[in-house]
Formats: structure tokens, C-alpha cells, sequence
């Protein structure tokens, strides 16, 4: 699982599961780097995981700096956070424009899971190893997004989808 590092998005209660029984990767806004695309490899390769879930949350605080950046409300001092922020802007920033429609909670909601998805899709075809276990072993990666309101995770693709 790639999960987004908040303390209120813990996986293993999450998905009812013990300690140990699930490999958890966990960064802020549930972004796509190498060393996440490297564990993830590390887990299909190791444990023989065949079940990837990037895994988002309502009110990202992630994303809501995205937002807040690209409307010119700019917050971010650090390279490091802005390394967070340029990986979540590809998604966030395709709906700016239908954004004017939306009220700003509505664009938060469609942000997030744009960038679920597009973290999904940036680890099914973002490296050659996921991309063989994919095809040949049956690996899928899903994105989920779990509501800090009522604390349901809600699959955003079917498994057909997911390949």
C-alpha cells in the first residue's frame, strides 16, 4: 500500500489487519517518487505482493497546498515540500479550470482523487518491473480514497480497470 503519511489514514485499522500483514509505504499526498516506485518493486519482488492500493484521504493537506499554490496563495518555503507539491500539480492543475464551477470543498474532493489516480497510474506505468508483474503475474494497482468523515475507503477503479 501507498498511503499518504497522515497520522489519521493508519492503514493496518484501516483494512483490519495485523501488524506486519501488509507492506506499507507512507509520503505525504501519497506521491509517486523512486524510492516509492523502488518499494513497491521491493514488495512484488520479495513478498510477492499482487495487490498495490494507492491510498488518498479527504481533505489532503498535500493537495490542498497544491491548490493553494496554483491559485497564487503560495506557502511552500522548502525545496523539499515543493518537491511534494510538484509531484501532486500535474493532477491538480488540469481541473482548475473546471474548478470554476465547483466550490472550493468540491475542487479539494476532485483534486484528491485526480492525484490518486494519477499516483495508480504513475506506478502501473512508471516502471518496467511493475509493468512485467502486471502482465505476467497478475499484479494491480488500485486507488482508494478513505473519508476522514465517516471513515469508509471508497475503490475509485474495478480490478479490470486497474491494469
Amino acid at each position: 500500500m501507498l498511503g499518504c503519511s497522515d497520522s489519521r489514514v493508519p492503514a493496518e485499522i484501516i483494512f483490519d489487519q495485523g501488524l506486519g500483514d501488509l507492506f506499507v509505504i507512507r509520503v505525504a499526498g501519497n506521491v509517486v517518487a523512486p524510492s516509492g516506485v523502488g518499494s513497491v518493486e521491493f514488495a512484488a519482488a520479495r513478498f510477492g505482493t499482487r495487490l498495490v492500493v494507492v491510498l488518498g484521504h479527504s481533505d489532503c493537506g498535500a493537495v490542498t497546498a497544491t491548490i493553494e499554490e496554483l491559485q497564487g496563495v503560495p506557502q511552500v518555503r522548502s525545496q523539499n515540500l515543493r518537491s511534494i507539491v510538484d509531484r501532486v500539480r500535474p493532477s491538480v492543475e488540469s481541473l482548475l479550470e473546471a474548478s470554476r464551477e465547483w466550490s472550493p470543498e468540491e475542487l479539494l474532493r476532485q483534486a484528491v482523487r485526480a492525484n490518486i489516480r494519477m499516483s495508480a497510474n504513475q506506478l502501473r506505468h512508471g516502471s518496467q518491473l511493475l509493468e512485467q508483474f502486471i502482465q505476467e503475474d497478475g499484479l494491480m494497482v488500485v486507488g482508494a480514497e478513505y473519508s476522514l468523515d465517516n471513515g469508509l475507503v471508497d475503490f475509485l477503479e474495478t480490478p479490470d480497470e486497474a491494469v
